[in-house]
Parts: C-alpha cells; structure tokens; sequence
C-alpha cells in the first residue's frame, strides 16, 4: 500500500522559503503571483495491507518523525493499494 503525507506550515507560520520564492518569481516577470506556500510530500510505501492499521502506523510516523506539531498540519491519503 502506498499512503501520501503531505505536511504545511499551520496557518500564522511564517513561510521563509515560500516568500523568497515569490519575491524572486516576482523579480522574473511573474507579476500575477500573490503568494507561495512550500509542502512536503512523502509517498510511503507500507507493506500493510489494513487501511486502518496503515493510517495508524503512519499517524504515528508523522507524530514521531515526519511533522513538528508545534508548526505543521498533514494530511495523510492512501494512494494506492496492493
């Protein structure tokens, strides 16, 4: 089973690498840009079989490992199963 986590910064956190990034897309020529945000994406690939006991398993790796609480909100997407 392959799962999806994707992690952002909780809204009212600063986002250094999103806005330099849109100042220099600004500095391009890419007048239109408003703002950018950066995400995180790791695709996990679990050999698990219950959907609930992925989930679980990589709730848990997020708590542990993959987001800071403090900062990030995730999602987590089942995007492929076996």
């Amino acid at each position: 089973m392959k799962v999806e986590v994707r992690i952002k910064l909780k809204q009212g956190v600063a986002d250094p690498e999103g806005e330099n990034t849109m100042k220099a897309l600004k500095l391009l020529g890419f007048s239109s840009v408003n703002s950018v945000k950066t995400v995180k994406t790791f695709i996990i690939d679990l050999s698990e079989e219950d959907e609930n006991r992925a989930r679980a398993g990589v709730e848990e790796m997020c708590e542990k490992l993959l987001a800071n609480p403090v900062i990030h909100e995730y999602e987590i997407r089942i995007i492929e199963r076996e």
